[in-house]
């Protein structure tokens, strides 16, 4: 999701997310300052799927199959402990990435009218966006400072969805994965 900078998010848009919460004391300070997402209420998070349905496609039924879907995969521990970069983008890259993959292709299988990122990219890459839009001497400097913030290790235990209300992200479900 925070790979989408170069529009304006739209009311109505939805995402599914995987919050990271042990990253925010390390990234919480950048990503407030270069990550647009950050400033428009995500948390630190490895994206699942953006764009998901538009809001007014999500009902009980949806919602019963992403319980469904979500809860047939299992909980599982990430490791970050270097940062990467993509053209402008500097972010943590979740070792390993398999299971977060393996989320969004169930995700994608179920939605197929919902491709990550609207079809742009040929591999989705899970990534927790510190910085976009940046030159390189900026992204130079976080990842100096973020160096000695890691490793860390984060719990996946559920997906959130989260909507855009026009002016921020607002979390409206939590879906559990599998014990």
């Amino acid at each position: 999701m925070a790979d989408d900078s170069s529009s304006a998010f739209q009311a109505g848009q939805t995402a599914l997310i995987v919050r990271i919460s042990e990253a925010e004391p390390s990234v919480r300070g950048w990503r407030e300052r270069f990550d647009p997402s950050a400033r428009a209420g995500v948390p630190a998070h490895v994206t699942v799927l953006f764009p998901f349905l538009d809001e007014s496609r999500i009902d009980a039924l949806v919602h019963s199959a992403l319980a469904d879907v979500l809860g047939g995969h299992q909980a599982f521990d990430l490791r970050f402990e270097r940062c990467g970069r993509f053209p402008g983008v500097l972010y943590l890259v979740p070792d390993p990435d398999t299971r977060l993959r393996q989320l969004t292709e169930a995700i994608v299988d179920r939605w197929p009218e919902a491709p990550p990122y609207g079809g742009r990219f040929a591999e989705v890459m899970p990534h927790l966006t510190i910085a976009q839009d940046q030159e390189d001497a900026v992204l130079e400097e976080i990842e100096a400072d973020l160096v000695g913030r890691l490793p860390f290790m984060s719990h996946v235990a559920s997906v959130e969805l989260i909507v855009h209300d026009g002016v921020k992200w607002q979390e409206r479900a939590s879906f559990a994965l599998g014990g």
